[in-house]
């Protein structure tokens, strides 16, 4: 990661911000906030975040954490955990008795990746969990609550698979107010074992959100993951997957649907350092008014990754002329018996099917809903979990 110096920002809101963070990170100390000249932030600008001068929250009691979770769908069934303004509720959070509190542990700090690096700088611990060899622990909905203006957390979460184990992860974002919420899951997957990570991002008009999923999938494991995109001015989910022993797979998939001004970015990397490995990574977004979309993905093959199946797969849909979508699919691949694909493809409703809709008496709004849902769906339906699936179509158009 390249950039400007603290030393050299001209914004004294910045500097405030950055230097919190420099006095615990020699990276940050060097480099400070990336800028469009680092080609990972090309085209995801962070000028919002530097022009307020963030500072820690203060808890959030259950009754406002209570009126935040009624602005989001989420699993009535399984069990609830809560983290309002980057601090664990405690009245209202419960785990699965089969699951396992555990201290946090020491992580790779992914210096080449900022959402990272700020992360380790201001972190905090979150959910630290190991699933016993085995278990099958159900679902469990992790709700990151914000309320307050000019505030940012950096939560730090740990998910640990043992052998055979599955969960399925829900993880819910939504806030009011004005604030900066920076997340680092970091997930080990045992050999055999399974995660369902469902995600559904509708953060406030005015927030920023820079999340980070750093994965670890053993032999026979499976890292099955789905991110609704949707709130925020900023938005960016970035996923690092090692494929790290025989057989293991992993799914990315997602949606974006952006309005107004919003900016949102789904960037992943997946990794292929085992042989006979499978990835397969599936994104489509809408985009209206005059929102900005960013798919950056890149799948990596190692020489020793003989027998790769990697697929990617990114799709846009504008519906103003004014709407922008960039998209980079890479990949990096020193195998020589593999199967790779990528691709990428944008276009606007069809105007004939609009027509038709809307002459047999379906009025505008509805018939571009109703066309933009079918656009949709293959990449909805990845998700397996009916429940889970109903719950993410509920939220495309909130």
């Amino acid at each position: 990661m390249s950039g400007q110096s603290v030393a050299g920002q001209t914004s004294a809101a910045l500097d405030a911000f950055v230097e919190r963070a420099a006095a615990r990170s020699t990276v940050l100390a060097g480099t400070g906030i990336p800028t469009r000249r680092v080609e990972a932030w090309r085209y995801t600008p962070l000028r919002s975040i530097t022009e307020i001068v963030w500072k820690e929250a203060a808890p959030l009691d259950a009754a406002s954490a209570k009126n935040l979770l009624d602005k989001i769908a989420y699993p009535a069934n399984g069990h609830l955990f809560i983290f309002g303004n980057g601090r664990e509720v405690t009245s209202l959070s419960s785990l699965p008795e089969n699951v396992l509190r555990t201290d946090a542990e020491a992580v790779d700090p992914l210096e080449d990746r900022f959402s990272a690096v700020l992360n380790g700088a201001l972190g905090r611990d979150g959910l630290s969990i190991r699933v016993p060899k085995n278990v099958d622990a159900g679902l469990l909905t992790l709700a990151t609550l914000h309320q307050g203006s000019a505030i940012s957390t950096h939560l730090r979460h740990r998910i640990v698979l043992e052998e055979g184990a599955s969960l399925t992860l829900f993880d819910a974002n939504v806030g009011e107010g004005e604030y900066l919420s920076n997340p680092r899951f970091d997930i080990i997957l045992a050999e055999g074992a399974r995660l369902r990570h469902v995600k559904h991002q509708s953060e406030a008009e005015n927030a920023a959100h820079l999340a980070i999923i750093n994965v670890e999938v053993q032999g026979n494991a499976e890292y099955d993951s789905f991110t609704l995109n949707g709130g925020g001015a900023v938005a960016r989910h970035e996923v690092v997957t090692t494929l790290a022993a025989p057989h293991a797979l992993v799914h990315v998939n997602g949606v974006q649907v952006v309005n107004g001004t919003r900016l949102n970015d789904l960037t992943s990397m997946i990794h292929h350092a085992a042989p006979d490995c499978n990835s397969r990574q599936t994104v489509k977004t809408v985009l209206s008014d005059t929102a900005q979309g960013v798919f950056q993905g890149k799948i990596l093959v190692d020489r020793v990754a003989q027998k790769t199946d990697g697929y990617q797969m990114n799709q846009a849909l504008l519906l103003s002329e004014k709407a922008q979508i960039n998209s980079k699919p890479e990949l990096e691949i020193y195998a020589d018996d593999v199967k790779c694909s990528h691709g990428a493809t944008v276009g606007a409703l069809d105007d004939e099917q609009l027509f038709y809709l809307r002459s047999r008496g379906v009025p505008e709004a509805e018939a571009r809903d109703i066309l933009v849902t079918a656009f949709l769906t293959d990449a909805l339906e990845l998700v397996a979990d009916e429940a889970l699936r109903e719950l993410l179509l509920k939220g495309l158009f909130s």
